[in-house]
This record gives structure tokens, C-alpha cells and sequence, in this order.
């Protein structure tokens, strides 16, 4: 049973709207109030709810302003131990009592679209070890500097950003991407030109033998499905909070070793390498951001329609 702690900071004007909104909702439970302990003057109501009807309590508290003249704020519970709780969880089994709170997504993903130093330098560090990985045919440094790289919180935040038709968080995450992915082939093309004046490039690469880079800088129909479908299974795990899934997504999708590639290529002075790694790169940063703005959009959609059902089946019933 999936619940949240909902905290209202209300002007004393609007609690009782407030109170009589939560009051009748059967997916509401253990209201408390406490009255004029806000400066400026106002009340705070807080209250538990199961997630699964968490959106549509949290619509209705918008449609009466309370964000704009307070606050609302949600705190998921890990655990419950309540006859009522478990009641009023009765009326919710099946798909909504596992939907997700949109509010929470939201600030997710908002959260990881953030640029600060660190997600510069994580972006350099993945550049060089894809990098070490491409000279030495390392899948394993691959696999590594995929795992290592934040690129995917800036793109599902630009996709986010598609989805609000907000282009503040879309231009903010294409800049992003654009330093951060330069700086990781800038890093790696400085490496590169640093191992050749050592004399320490493996002997298999300078023989051409390059099978991993091969897989890198060559887009076709397979990369393309691999984008589309690691764009589908990134939103859904980031909706559902399953780090798990999320990491294999990172594993998936070919942009940092793309970007390592570009600065490994031109380091070595082949042009057209570079040239398909650069196709490649932008070819799954695209994918990704269209893919999770339509993927946000259908589960926005699909899970709208089954809490309309439930909620109108579970208030008939009541």
C-alpha cells in the first residue's frame, strides 16, 4: 500500500475549503490541523493519502490556489501499520494502487536536470576512461564511463521541459549537454594526444584493430531500437523509482563512448570516425528526448484514465 504525508501551509481565508475538500475523500485519512502557526498568519493541515489517488487530492488543492497563496508539500511513507489506512486502501486494488504520483516524478527529474561543477567533471572523467576503454578495446571501461556519465538527467529533463512547454529547463539542458558532451571529447582528445607523445598507444589500435569502436561510431536500425527502447524503459523507471532499471538503461545507449570516440578519432586523425561517432551521439541525445517526452505524455494519459475510472468507481461505492 503505497502512501504519502501531504503538508498544506493554507491562508486562514482558504482552510476550511481545504479541510472539507480532504474531509470528504475516502482516500484521505488522519487529518490534523494547526491553526495560526504560520507567519505570515496561516494554518498548516496535514494528512496522509494513498498515493494512488494522491493526484487527483493534489489537482483539486491547485484548482483552489493553495500553491499560489501557500504551500503544498508531499513526503512518501516507507511504511504503514493502520486498519483504517488498509480499509481505505481496499477500494484501490489493482493498477492505481501502484500509480504514480506525478508531483514526485516531477521533482525527480527536476532534481537531476541540475548543472552544477560535479556533472561537468563526471561528464570529462567518463570522457577518458571511454576513452582508455576505445584505445585498449575494453568493454568493460565502456560499460564504466556509460554507468559514470549524468547525461541522462539533463536529457529527460529537457524532455520534461517539451512536456510543460517550458523552454527554460529545455534551453538550460541542451546548453548542458552541449558544454558537457565538448568537454568529455575534448578531454578524451587531449588524452589521446597525450598517450601518442608517450608512445604508449596499444599496439591493436594503431593496427586498426578496433572492435569496440567499430560498434561506436557506425549508427544503423539496431541503434536506433536500442535508443527507442532504453527511452521507454528510462521514463518508466524513473516513474516507478526502480534504480535497477534505470541503470541498465545507462548502459545502454551510446553517448559518452560516442563522445570519447570523437576525441579518440580526431586524435588519430580519422576524420570520418568521428564524423559517425558525432552522428551517433546526437542521433541517441535525440532519440532520448523525443522518446521520453511522448513516453511521459502516454503514461501521463494512460495513468489519468484508470485513477478517473477507479476514483468515480470507488466514490460510487462509498
Amino acid at each position: 500500500m503505497g502512501v504519502i504525508h501531504l503538508r498544506v501551509a493554507s491562508p486562514p481565508e482558504r482552510t476550511e475549503q481545504v479541510l472539507a475538500l480532504l474531509a470528504r475523500d475516502a482516500c484521505v485519512v488522519y487529518i490534523v490541523v494547526h491553526r495560526g502557526v504560520l507567519h505570515p498568519a496561516g494554518d498548516v493541515i496535514e494528512c496522509d493519502v494513498l498515493a494512488g489517488a494522491a493526484n487527483d487530492v493534489l489537482a483539486r488543492l491547485r484548482e483552489l490556489q493553495v500553491h499560489r497563496h501557500g504551500s503544498l508539500m508531499v513526503d512518501p511513507v516507507d511504511l504503514v501499520m493502520s486498519d483504517r489506512a488498509d480499509a481505505a486502501a481496499a477500494a484501490l486494488r489493482g493498477p492505481l494502487a501502484r500509480a504514480p504520483v506525478w508531483a514526485e516524478v516531477e521533482a525527480r527529474i527536476d532534481a537531476d536536470a541540475t548543472y552544477t561543477p560535479s556533472f561537468y567533471l563526471y561528464l570529462v572523467i567518463a570522457g577518458v576512461i571511454g576513452a582508455i576503454g576505445l584505445l585498449t578495446n575494453s568493454q568493460i571501461l565502456i560499460v564504466a564511463a556509460m554507468i559514470l556519465c549524468p547525461d541522462y538527467g539533463a536529457i529527460i529533463g529537457v524532455a520534461l521541459g517539451v512536456d510543460r512547454r517550458d523552454g527554460r529547463p529545455v534551453r538550460r539542458g541542451l546548453a548542458a549537454l552541449t558544454v558537457g558532451f565538448g568537454l568529455a571529447v575534448v578531454a578524451a582528445y587531449a588524452f589521446t594526444m597525450l598517450v601518442r607523445a608517450l608512445g604508449l598507444v596499444p599496439t591493436a589500435f594503431t593496427l586498426g584493430l578496433r572492435p569496440v569502436t567499430h560498434l561506436i561510431d557506425t549508427p544503423n536500425f539496431y541503434s536506433v531500437v536500442v535508443a527507442v527502447l532504453a527511452g521507454i524503459a528510462g521514463v518508466v523507471a524513473l516513474t516507478h523509482t526502480r534504480t535497477s532499471t534505470l541503470l541498465g538503461v545507462f548502459v545502454s545507449v551510446t553517448t559518452i563512448p560516442a563522445a570519447a570516440d570523437i576525441g579518440v578519432a580526431l586524435a588519430a586523425g580519422s576524420a570520418a570516425e568521428a564524423r559517425g561517432s558525432l552522428l551517433q551521439l546526437l542521433l541517441n541525445i535525440a532519440l532520448l528526448i523525443v522518446v521520453g517526452f511522448v513516453t511521459l505524455r502516454a503514461q501521463r494519459a494512460l495513468w489519468g484514465r484508470i485513477s478517473r475510472r477507479a476514483l468515480a468507481h470507488q466514490r460510487r461505492h462509498a
